[in-house]
């Protein structure tokens, strides 16, 4: 029996985990470490004054059968109503087979993806829409300059060796300074002028003003085709009914059913190598080293740490330094449990309280630090103390970017949390004194991000296949701005070259850079 020791029980490392037992549970042995006391990685979910909180935003879409049939496994579609279908009357496209949410735990709700941005205290649709809305907030004259910059970019393209250039080329400049810019900053601490445009590759693919036209015409002839609409454009997904993490606390039940162990707040410290292949993993937990022997090492480590933790057979110096200087960015959100939100709703989409009927808001306004808002009122009812809550009370998420052992990473929960109000109040999202109930999250390294020596990651990708035994999978292990499925993708490529080593290794890190991905079932 071969010994698979898997670093990390997020998205990834479990779906490799998952994969691998389902398939042939007889022939290995599975150990995943998890430095953390909670299953899910960045998409877990936290609990809190009995609430659940996911930590970011978690939707879950993918056009990759592989992964939709995993979900479906875990967590059936509802095939009734849930609490807020049958209160707010919502008419839904049910499978005829399914959960029904009021009665089963397990079960995935179908939601309706409503998103807006937040800019010069105004919504705009995500994407941008040419309705009479953002007619109305953008004004005649700004209408007009937008227009013609659209069609400057059409004909004068700008060599796309930054986002910025990326995003001017497929909005025009003035759509990119009120829409891009500022967000973007926010988010990489860096101008995107200085980032490589593979982010925007990665994340926008297919979108443009031209996709947006389309996709218009598309709703006035009642065209809907999940199918063959561009990523962001995407109207519906499913959700877990008791946060993102359940997905993942439910994969990791059914990983230890197959005979799989997960080991809990255990930090690899060493991991040693010799002629190229990974023999030894040590771990630290409680204090005391524990040995691990291997035969395949599956990591979703970042790579920064991973190479740290290489032991006898050192990377070479120039691998080191790289790797080292990978930048990330950090993510912290503030939950907060208020009375109600100050900011109403203006749609005609039917809510509780008079809510905005959003599942996030981008936050474009320059004059705060905000990046994102969640309304989790608008994703599950099974995520309050009391499902009844969701009709008096406003449960939600304060979003932020920020680096590590800046001032505002270094800064106490008690402080951000005051910081974070404050920014809420100024931008007339909650009134003063309304909050009943709040929590802080910090998540370090939650962006791997594509400045500095990013350009030179080649080198070290091309350092790490050559140890035999090794694979690197998710959003940090191969330090790509991955979505859940494609993280997900990573681990079950993974089990499938484990199981048979004839396919291509180079597909693992083929996840997330087709530029066709997005478009096209696979």
């Amino acid at each position: 029996m071969k010994k698979v020791v898997i670093i990390g029980a997020g998205p990834a490392g479990l779906t490799a985990a998952y994969s691998l037992l389902k398939n042939n549970s007889k022939d290995y042995e599975v150990i995943i470490l998890e430095q953390e006391n909670i299953i899910g990685g960045i998409s877990k979910t936290i609990e809190f004054n009995g609430y659940r909180m996911d930590t970011g935003i978690h939707r879950f879409f993918t056009k990759n059968e592989q992964v939709e049939k995993i979900w479906e496994e875990l967590l059936p579609i509802q095939s009734k109503p849930a609490f807020d279908d049958i209160l707010l009357n919502k008419q839904k496209n049910f499978p005829e087979k399914g959960s029904n949410p009021e009665k089963d735990e397990k079960s995935m709700l179908i939601k309706e993806r409503i998103t807006r941005i937040f800019y010069g205290r105004k919504f705009y649709d995500y994407p941008v829409n040419l309705n009479m809305t953002t007619i109305k907030n953008m004004g005649f004259f700004t209408l007009i300059k937008a227009g013609g910059s659209y069609l400057k970019a059409c004909i004068i393209k700008k060599p796309e060796n930054s986002l910025e250039n990326f995003y001017i080329n497929r909005f025009g400049k003035v759509l990119y300074s009120m829409f891009f810019e500022s967000y973007t900053e926010k988010v990489w601490g860096m101008h995107p002028s200085k980032i490589s445009a593979d982010w925007g590759a990665q994340r926008v693919k297919g979108v443009s003003i031209s996709a947006v036209i389309k996709d218009m015409f598309k709703k006035i002839f009642h065209k809907k085709n999940n199918h063959n609409t561009e990523t962001s454009l995407i109207e519906q997904f499913i959700y877990p009914k008791l946060g993102s993490g359940q997905v993942y606390e439910e994969m990791a039940k059914e990983i230890e059913k197959m005979g799989g162990k997960i080991i809990m707040n255990a930090q690899v410290v060493d991991i040693r190598i010799n002629k190229q292949l990974v023999e030894k993993i040590t771990y630290m937990q409680q204090k005391k080293k524990y040995d691990l022997d291997t035969d395949i090492c599956i990591s979703s480590m970042p790579i920064k740490d991973l190479v740290h933790s290489f032991s006898k057979e050192k990377a070479p110096k120039e691998i080191t330094d790289i790797s080292t200087n990978l930048p990330y960015r950090e993510f912290m959100s503030v939950g907060l449990i208020v009375d109600q939100l100050k900011l109403k709703n203006t749609t005609k989409v039917k809510t509780f309280m008079d809510m905005i009927p959003d599942s996030w808001i981008y936050v474009q306004e320059p004059d705060v630090k905000m990046g994102r808002l969640q309304v989790f009122n608008n994703w599950s009812a099974y995520l309050f103390k009391n499902k009844k809550e969701i009709q008096s009370k406003a449960f939600i998420s304060l979003e932020y970017f920020c680096s590590e052992n800046d001032e505002y990473w270094n800064m106490s929960d008690d402080e951000f949390i005051k910081f974070a109000e404050e920014e809420a109040i100024k931008i007339g999202l909650i009134n003063p004194n309304t909050v009943e109930a709040s929590i802080r999250i910090k998540i370090p390294k939650a962006y791997p991000a594509y400045f500095g020596v990013y350009n030179q990651i080649d080198q070290v990708i091309d350092y790490l296949n050559q140890i035999d035994n090794l694979y690197c999978i998710g959003r940090n292990g191969q330090h790509r701005y991955n979505n859940m499925d494609h993280s997900m993708l990573t681990g079950i490529k993974t089990a499938e070259h484990i199981l048979n080593p004839k396919t291509d290794k180079k597909d693992i890190w083929d996840v997330n850079t087709e530029q066709e991905y997005y478009e096209e079932n696979k």
